[in-house]
């Protein structure tokens, strides 16, 4: 064959091949990457079965008796979050997993005291089942919720309900749930309806009413990246906290600033019943906590919170704030930094009514 026959021949080849895509149109585009599936809505028994291996029990040991709570596992090499105030003490620390393994907490990677959380670690053998976190930025009232905690003498319980109330105080957000919370629960995960936790079940209030609260799961995220912490034993030092000499104890104050905004839609005789009722529960209970007898100072300071949170008539920014000075106080370990949380919160709304007044 000589060149001239090879070279149209190899012209003729190009042309059908380049016929032939024509004919057939241009190639196939890549292929877009695929989107991430959507979330599917679980049953709370879907919930149940699906992350009940990573719902642990967190054990505080004493020597002279054991203090319950619960927690979640958030990564397969042992982090776990809870509430601060299952842990705090000088106690031994273990949790106990759903198959009855138990495992000591080897070291505290991360606290945040404001709001009651922590992230402790384990060590195991074998990755840990974990659960999800979801958005708690996302959650609105209405928004269905499960509880899964450990209340004392049980291991595994579940509650349901839904989100009552979304709650801002000071720059902070808490959530007010109607899922039931027993004593032992604290630091439980509450789910929402695609599994994924938004929320860490933090205290109940039974003093006349159910008020179930739950400190939203983003404020765990930066928790979790800490790269820090101290040992279990440093911490169960650094916790023990001795009263000082003179036999008192020493409080930092923790008055909230609020804005002007938590008033929207109060009236002047609203204003005028808290401003009274607030300033009679100081005139009963400081008297009290200057005597010593700081448990009764914070029942007064109690009752008062509460009867403004559940008045159904007073406007909305007002009971939330007292709701959320509750949670606060119910958090802290005894009845003199109760009684001075309380004693914050009423300080906080006396400011703001004040600010109100000189604004008008």
């Amino acid at each position: 064959m000589t060149v001239r026959r090879r070279s149209l021949l190899l012209s003729a080849v190009l042309a059908l091949s380049v016929g032939g895509l024509s004919s057939c149109g241009s190639p196939p585009a890549p292929a877009s990457p695929a989107r991430p599936a959507e979330p599917q809505e679980l049953s709370a028994k879907d919930i149940v079965q699906r992350y009940k291996p990573a719902i642990v029990r967190v054990e505080n040991d004493f020597g002279t008796g054991v203090k319950v709570g619960t927690g979640f596992i958030l990564s397969e090499e042992g982090r776990i979050a809870t509430n601060l105030h299952v842990i705090a003490g000088n106690g031994k620390l273990r949790i106990k997993l759903s198959n009855g393994t138990i495992l000591p907490v080897v070291r505290i990677i991360a606290i945040d005291e404001k709001r009651d959380l922590a992230i402790i670690k384990v060590e195991s053998e074998t990755p840990l089942p974990t659960v999800p976190l979801g958005d708690s930025d996302k959650v609105s009232p209405g928004d269905s919720v499960i509880a899964i905690g450990n209340p004392q003498n049980f291991d595994f319980t579940v509650s349901d309900g839904l989100i009552s109330s979304v709650r801002e105080d000071g720059g902070d957000t808490v959530l007010q749930i109607s899922a039931p919370i027993s004593q032992g629960s604290s630091g439980g995960p509450l789910f929402n309806n695609f599994g994924q936790v938004i929320g860490v079940a933090t205290m109940i209030y039974t003093q006349g009413q159910n008020l179930n609260f739950g400190v939203p799961a983003n404020y765990l995220r930066p928790m979790m990246s800490s790269k820090g912490g101290e040992s279990a034993a440093d911490f169960a030092k650094r916790f023990e906290r001795p009263a000082p000499a003179n036999g008192q104890v020493q409080i930092m104050r923790e008055v909230p600033m609020h804005k002007l905004e938590i008033l929207k839609g109060c009236t002047d005789k609203q204003f005028a019943k808290v401003y009274t009722g607030i300033n009679r529960a100081i005139e009963l209970g400081a008297p009290l906590y200057n005597e010593g007898d700081h448990e009764a100072c914070y029942g007064i300071y109690q009752q008062t919170a509460a009867h403004f949170e559940r008045d159904n008539s007073m406007c909305k920014g007002l009971r939330d704030t007292f709701g959320v000075g509750l949670l606060k106080a119910e958090t802290k370990r005894d009845f003199t930094r109760k009684a001075w949380a309380m004693r914050d919160a009423f300080d906080g709304v006396l400011r703001v009514l004040v600010r109100k007044a000189q604004a008008q």
